[in-house]
């Protein structure tokens, strides 16, 4: 059943023109029931905060409905406590109806939350960039594929939280860049995932003291070098893409930011065999998805023992971008 999935898939690359479908989903902290002794204190399973088998089942089908109306491809997934949460997630998802055969977290070390991804693709290989030993730096996650002989790299992030400076992003930055030159800006290369940077976020955080201990320096940047200029080793936002009004995955203080974003090498934009769809970036922003004017995060009393409510989604919308993969014209 597996192998006949699998053809029947791979032969919509093969014989005429399709599209992929790739998303990233910053699902807010789906932990397991598992201790492992890194969850933050609320998601300890079966205390007085109720984290236990009804509450995380409630948060695998909000999270796996999601998915399943996106229906991507390959989806990023950031905040994923284990292997087991992710494993979960899947079979939640494959008892309605949608399977995602590969999967991979970057597990490799102890950090509370992680990085993953599910795809209906094969991978041709995955692996883990560490940025640095620390446990403040999550690994960023590259996996290789393979589509009508057209190579694919994508790079699933979650960089520090803005709880931390500009510094601290850039480490990530850093990595990331550099991974990116090894293999070659002629490579189709997408980066995707939480960077926790808005798409320009040189210009919104200079007068924020605490954030720019770098002078105005920023990961997303200057060290991918995205801004919207277009040399040989720029990195292109796709959020440059659509209307400035629809450039938003999460809202802070009424106010609509771009922490997630899709990022691509510019032979993505020239490639014809494989080449980004030109305004397929957006937000996943159905009605569902929000309480109010704010995204319908998963909720949380915020007494003295934290409890969960059994309700809610992510703080983050997904955000979607869409690819051309023409027929192979060689038999």
């Amino acid at each position: 059943m597996k192998i006949l999935f699998l053809f029947l898939f791979l032969s919509a690359y093969i014989y005429g023109e399709s599209t992929l479908k790739i998303a990233t989903y910053n699902v807010e902290n789906l932990f397991d029931l598992q201790r492992s002794g890194h969850e933050y204190k609320e998601y300890i399973p079966n205390t007085s905060s109720q984290w236990n088998k009804k509450t995380y089942t409630i948060k695998l089908k909000n999270i796996a409905r999601v998915i399943q109306d996106i229906n991507a491809d390959i989806i990023a997934l950031e905040e994923i406590e284990s292997l087991q949460a992710l494993k979960d997630l899947r079979y939640t998802l494959k008892k309605n109806n949608l399977y995602y055969q590969y999967y991979k977290i970057a597990n490799r070390k102890n950090t509370t939350i992680k990085v993953a991804i599910l795809s209906k693709i094969p991978f041709v290989y995955t692996k883990e960039i560490f940025v640095t030993s620390s446990y403040k730096y999550r690994n960023i996650l590259e996996a290789k594929f393979k589509i009508n002989h057209q190579e694919l790299y994508i790079f699933v992030n979650h960089w520090k939280s803005k709880a931390g400076p500009e510094s601290m992003r850039i480490v990530s930055a850093k990595a990331l860049r550099k991974r990116v030159q090894h293999l070659g800006f002629d490579k189709n290369i997408i980066l995707l995932g939480d960077f926790n940077s808005d798409y320009e976020e040189y210009k919104h955080f200079q007068r924020k003291r605490k954030l720019n201990d770098t002078n105005g320096h920023t990961g997303i940047n200057d060290v991918l070098h995205t801004k919207n200029k277009h040399t040989k080793k720029s990195l292109y936002n796709l959020w440059y893409d659509t209307d400035k009004n629809k450039r938003y995955s999460y809202i802070y203080r009424g106010k609509k930011e771009a922490m997630d974003n899709i990022i691509i090498t510019p032979t993505l934009l020239k490639n014809s065999k494989l080449h980004y769809k030109k305004n397929s970036i957006q937000a996943f922003d159905k009605k569902y998805l929000f309480k109010g004017k704010y995204p319908y995060r998963w909720k949380v009393s915020r007494g003295k023992v934290r409890k969960h409510k059994g309700e809610g989604f992510s703080d983050h919308l997904p955000v979607i971008a869409e690819f051309v993969v023409q027929a192979n014209t060689t038999q």
